[in-house]
């Protein structure tokens, strides 16, 4: 894995036993104990993440409002100092760039942050479609992120940081210059993983101190290092998209789901725009929606799926779930066959096996 990309952290993984992969060109840990045993933790406790592999883009100017009202689908106008938005970008065939957090840092100061595989394709993106006096700059070498998430987070993060009363930043909400165990890091709550938790962005020469020093005040909640396989199970549970199987140049975001975070009515056109009103007046072809294995078998990414004899779509993610024990995928096929309870049918290894349509999200947190 000599030409893969690497976040600051990668010699600590061996520390923690964590496994590597190749993830979008990136050397990264899929688990460090097993991903059921780090899902559970998520769910119960807390567990530690590294995602500085994530692009973190600088978008600052007196146009910049205007700008990135073009270029985002959300409502960026909508954004209060120190909020963040969840958000994609389109081509103009509605296609997905990429689904992204808008933080809004001050008036005309803003940054994004982004998928990993698509960093050098956004930014190429976002620079091709300057307008007025804007400025972008890539910040991703020097930025590391970490992420604890679970119902503990908050009592195991406040022990390390100082002059912050984390209660007080709400959800998508964040803080600057907050003092972690010493160093200074952007706080937000936003997850990816279906539970309450905080990103800590920081100078990536701050990581490793960070990650050790975050896992030692947690050891006694029983805090773990987390990989991307137990990531992957706890955002699919929650329903939360993955740009490259429920998102990609080919599927738009209202196909995906995801049109809470399309304001078709907001004053200033976006690019896609046009394409997008018309999918939602005329009524979308194909849809996400969740199903549940009935006959035996894991539905997996790619997987054909049938009503009958009609190849009717595929899977876009699918595993046996860590929390609920049972076999389920998300899948995106024709709209009339996504009414609650209609008998579908996933191909695996050469075998219809049956499956049926069921609500989304698969988990959802109680509240407190």
């Amino acid at each position: 894995m000599a030409d893969l990309k690497r976040t600051p952290l990668l010699d600590v993984y061996k520390e923690y036993g964590g496994k590597t992969i190749d993830f979008g060109g990136w050397e990264l840990p899929v688990q460090f104990s097993s991903i059921k045993e780090e899902h559970e933790a998520v769910r119960t406790r807390a567990g530690l993440f590294d995602v500085s592999h994530m692009g973190e883009i600088e978008v600052k100017g007196l146009d910049s409002l205007n700008y990135l009202q073009k270029m985002m689908t959300n409502d960026i106008a909508k954004l209060q100092n120190g909020g963040a938005q969840y958000t994609a970008m389109c081509y103009e065939n509605g296609g997905t760039v990429d689904d992204l957090l808008v933080y809004k840092i001050e008036d005309h100061h803003y940054l994004l942050v982004v998928n990993a595989s698509n960093i050098d394709k956004d930014y190429n993106w976002l620079e091709t479609h300057l307008d007025g006096e804007v400025k972008l700059e890539n910040l991703s070498e020097k930025t590391a992120q970490l992420a604890i998430q679970g119902p503990l987070a908050e009592g195991v993060l406040q022990k390390l940081v100082s002059g912050t009363d984390l209660s007080e930043i709400g959800f998508f909400k964040f803080q600057q210059e907050v003092n972690v165990n010493g160093k200074k890091a952007l706080v937000s709550r936003t997850g990816y993983t279906g539970e309450d938790g905080f990103e800590i962005y920081c100078d990536a020469s701050d990581a490793v101190e960070l990650w050790k020093a975050i896992l030692e005040a947690g050891s006694e909640e029983g805090v773990l290092p987390c990989g991307l396989g137990a990531r992957d199970t706890l955002r699919f549970e929650a329903n939360l998209a993955l740009y490259g199987q429920e998102l990609s140049s080919e599927i738009s975001p209202l196909e995906a789901g995801i049109g809470f975070a399309v304001k078709l009515n907001k004053e200033a056109d976006f690019i896609g725009k046009d394409v997008l009103k018309q999918q939602k007046e005329k009524g979308l072809p194909r849809k996400l929606t969740g199903i549940e294995m009935i006959d035996r078998g894991i539905p997996r990414h790619g997987y054909p799926v049938y009503k009958g004899e009609e190849l009717i779509g595929e899977v876009t993610t699918g595993t046996q779930s860590p929390t609920l024990k049972k076999n389920i995928g998300l899948v995106l096929i024709k709209s009339e066959f996504t009414a609650l309870d209609t008998d579908v049918e996933v191909e695996i290894r050469g075998k219809k096996l049956k499956a049926k349509v069921v609500p989304t999200p698969f988990y959802k947190r109680e509240k407190k």
